[in-house]
């Protein structure tokens, strides 16, 4: 999620430098270093860590992870965690160095693979087991025993890690938020996107008078001998390792069900003592109208199995799988504010739909590489401009993407360098959408456009992708070669000028027009008003001719489809 964070002044996050742009009364005070941007223009150097934290290395490629199994206790008194992790995988490949991720200060006790003890060595966040020869399509079974402190999460979500935090009435309020950071900051793992465990297991200790919620289905709670409680929760689902996420508070429960494509679909709300009655009247209304509508557009929610839940949080928001974190502090809006600037974001819940519209791109749909995020946030951005269309109709929706644009930034690419854990521009949100937007004009088939969406979640159901993948898809779908406008949107920070003047010909003004700041061969249709008529052009980076109707009056400028992100210029000639 990770979306701007309110201040006094409008607080920007780039998620890739974890640093933080300022506006302030609309006066830019970082200044954009931008100019002339060339495709993978980024210049940021890293590491060999990098490289081992972001790829395949052969010693991830030879294992799959099947499940985790997951047992956790946070000690509140003095910050730190103790807890044991059973990775069940399969053999892929030879291999007999195996790299497990855990961050420092993290420490390992001790680490048994089908219960025999195995060596290991420690790198930075990274430790490799010496493994014995494994027969190929074998299951095995890696118990990890750890402790230690783990990094506490300074401004989460944005700056993650374990939060310590006291709720409305002072009791202790614990949960985890590490997208981007990685899993590993809290639990060892195999912290890459592209291996989702088939399903796991969280059993959670914590203190007499306190609930523990996590992703999936309630199991059970126990006792144990020493006064504490063990809460067993489950996903029978594939999940990604940053969504599987511990909440530890003075929770109540309220039960409901939605009758959806896919059947009786529960519905649980896990908010803390006395928010009940706001999060029944405010939040559950929206959750129901986010499901029809997105159940609408991208097809069944795609984890019936493990019901719907929503949980509040001791921060603003984030996708956790089937236990979407909450708190947006029960206001319409982005905290009661709207991102667009036009109104239309001011009467639904941002955190419920946008948090929930993850659900189908980012948890069900997930990309093999963080540089591809905009598939998860472009698309997820996207969904609330479908949800405000569902709901309010065509224009309002438009009139909402457009206005999003006065956040886009395009101060570097929106896909980042691969391979090294790196995300690309934020601007992943607001320009992923509005590329949305734009494709969803070229099509120019609202109906294609919808079935292309609920074809991606089908297609591509509990998958890991690639950004390339999705584009290659929408393309085959919609019939026609959009690869180039993608390049343009994604890799570049160039935005397409439809460039025209108006020239004298033998029966009356001509308009010359082409493409300018575009990559080479970019072959996106327009639309543009000619009178009373809209009328669909195919500029090039060479100038073409439009015979205007006898009278048009060219002291008048040209009027595009304001649905496209481009810009316009009238040259001089």
């Amino acid at each position: 999620m990770k979306e701007p964070h309110p201040a006094i002044t409008t607080l920007y996050f780039s998620r890739k430098y974890q640093t933080m742009k300022w506006w302030s009364t609309g006066v830019l005070l970082l200044v954009m270093m931008h100019a002339q941007a060339q495709l993978f223009d980024n210049k940021e150097s890293f590491t060999h860590a990098d490289t081992i934290r972001g790829s395949i290395t052969p010693e991830r490629s030879w294992w799959n992870v099947t499940h985790y199994d997951l047992t956790i206790r946070f000690n509140e008194e003095n910050k730190t965690l103790e807890g044991k992790n059973t990775i069940s995988f399969r053999v892929e490949d030879t291999g007999s160095s195996m790299q497990i991720d855990l961050m420092q200060p993290l420490e390992v006790d001790r680490v048994l693979l089908d219960g025999e003890p195995v060596s290991i060595s420690r790198h930075d966040d990274v430790f490799y087991l010496q493994t014995p020869s494994l027969a190929n399509g074998s299951i095995h079974k890696l118990e990890i025993s750890y402790h230690g402190k783990p990094r506490v999460a300074r401004l989460p979500p944005w700056d993650g890690g374990v939060i310590w935090s006291r709720d409305h009435n002072g009791n202790s309020w614990i949960s985890v938020a590490c997208q981007g950071l990685g899993a590993s900051v809290w639990y060892p793992n195999k912290d890459h996107q592209s291996d989702e465990p088939d399903s796991a297991a969280m059993h959670i200790i914590t203190n007499k008078g306190q609930t523990a919620v996590s992703n999936g289905r309630f199991r059970g709670m126990t006792e144990n001998a020493d006064g504490s409680l063990t809460w067993n929760w489950a996903v029978v689902n594939p999940i990604n390792n940053y969504n599987l996420i511990p909440y530890i508070g003075k929770y109540e429960d309220h039960h409901s069900t939605y009758q959806g494509e896919a059947g009786t679909l529960d519905v649980d709300m896990w908010f803390l003592e006395g928010h009940m009655d706001q999060a029944i009247s405010h939040v559950l209304p929206d959750i129901n109208k986010t499901l029809e509508a997105f159940e609408y557009w991208f097809g069944p929610y795609p984890f019936y199995e493990d019901g719907f839940k929503m949980v509040e949080a001791p921060h603003l928001g984030m996708e956790h799988q089937s236990a979407i974190a909450y708190g947006n502090k029960f206001k319409k809006g982005y905290l009661g504010g709207d991102l667009s600037g036009t109104g239309e974001g001011d009467d639904w819940d941002y955190i419920v739909v946008h948090e929930s519209g993850h659900e189908w791109f980012g948890n069900n749909i997930t990309t093999k590489d963080i540089a591809d995020m905009w598939v998860h946030e472009g698309f997820t951005d996207y969904s609330e401009t479908l949800f405000i269309e569902y709901w309010k109709g065509k224009d309002a929706a438009d009139k909402y993407v457009r206005g999003l644009r006065k956040n886009i930034s395009n101060d570097e690419p929106v896909i980042g360098p691969y391979l090294v854990n790196t995300e690309g521009s934020g601007d992943m949100y607001y320009k992923g959408a509005n590329l949305l937007h734009t494709i969803r004009q070229v099509i120019d088939n609202d109906s294609l456009f919808r079935d292309i969406l609920r074809g991606l979640n089908h297609d591509f159901y509990h998958q890991t992708v690639t950004s390339l993948m999705v584009e290659d898809y929408i393309s085959r779908k919609a019939g026609m070669d959009l690869g180039r406008i993608f390049t343009q949107y994604l890799r570049t920070t160039h935005i397409p000028v439809f460039d025209y003047h108006f020239e004298d010909g033998k029966s009356g003004p001509v308009l010359v027009y082409r493409w300018a700041n575009i990559v080479k061969g970019m072959n996106m249709p327009y639309d543009i008003q000619v009178d009373d008529q809209l009328v669909r052009l195919y500029p090039s980076q060479e100038y073409q001719y439009y015979d205007l109707p006898a009278g048009f009056d060219t002291r008048k400028n040209i009027s595009g489809n304001l649905d496209y992100y481009v810009l316009t210029q009238r040259s001089g000639k």
